[in-house]
């Protein structure tokens, strides 16, 4: 049943990638010029490097953005989506052959997540700025809780099972459906589906290929809506995406483990800082919120 999942999501990573490559050659002579190859590529390889770890990179990447001042906030949903979604699918690969876990589990779980996203990402596309800059600033602010809460070991440290059954499956594929179409709006998935892995006394480790898996199956579907809609930044999206594989790439084989204990500590404090920048953005923004 594995080789099954990871069959599917290499035909789904090669749809997204040829609609990707292809809107982006449509477009490349008429690429965004606010932001630099030099700049999105490095925040792709940093950002992906410390994901592969284990961090998450939608939040350090959105915060990097920001604060390069690489991408307009309307764009930062479908930019990070796209731009994450070959590192993800990368990482998933290596997570789901080397951790054991229960097939039936994983699959549901995934299968939540990608529907999820199919939902959100129909919805976020179309939003206004205003909407976006609000969105994402709770969004960021309720990561960089749930982060804090990881940190101070406020969170319960899971069990030992690798997977679910009766009502607890259930749980896991309602809570990951709307993980799913959250993420499309830029919330990470990684810190919230961790916990809902720990509240349900699976293994810490099965985080990994749940948590990686999920982001990896609903990427390419909820990433394919954002480029028709031209819901994204073109040039930030293939520079990140090419950084980020590299950075992937290092930090599975070469590096596999940093002590990131302080590393984790700087990413929660930006993360809370650039929601707050995004909360003022919209407060002084005078687009209509309806």
């Amino acid at each position: 049943m594995i080789n099954i999942v990871l069959g599917v999501l290499g035909v789904l990573t090669l749809w997204f990638a040829v609609v990707f490559v292809s809107d982006f050659m449509k477009n490349k002579d008429n690429l965004e010029t606010h932001n630099t190859w030099g700049k999105v590529t490095s925040i792709g390889f940093a950002t992906n490097f410390f994901d592969t770890l284990g961090i998450g990179s939608f939040a350090p990447t959105t915060a990097l953005l920001k604060g390069f001042k690489q991408v307009q906030d309307r764009l930062l949903p479908g930019t990070l989506n796209v731009s994450c979604t070959i590192p993800v699918v990368l990482e998933a690969f290596i997570f789901i052959t080397v951790i054991e876990m229960e097939p039936t589990t994983l699959v549901s779980m995934l299968a939540a997540a990608t529907i999820g996203a199919y939902v959100g990402a129909g919805i976020v596309s179309k939003l206004p700025e205003k909407k976006v800059q609000l969105v994402m600033g709770v969004a960021l602010f309720i990561t960089a809780l749930l982060m804090l809460a990881g940190q101070m070991n406020w969170m319960p440290g899971g069990g030992d099972a690798i997977g679910l059954h009766g009502t607890k499956l259930i749980v896991a594929v309602v809570a990951n459906f709307i993980l799913g179409a959250l993420m499309t709006a830029g919330i990470g998935l990684y810190a919230p589906c961790m916990a809902l892995v720990y509240l349900l006394g699976m293994s810490p480790k099965v985080a990994f290929p749940i948590m990686m898996g999920s982001c990896a199956f609903l990427m390419p579907v909820a990433s394919t809506k954002f480029v028709k809609e031209e819901a994204y930044d073109r040039r930030a999206s293939m520079g990140i995406t090419i950084g980020g594989i590299v950075g992937v790439l290092i930090a599975a084989y070469l590096v596999k483990s940093l002590p990131l204990d302080i590393l984790k500590w700087l990413v929660i404090v930006v993360i809370f800082y650039t929601s707050a920048t995004m909360l003022k953005s919209a407060s002084k923004n005078k687009e209509m919120v309806n």
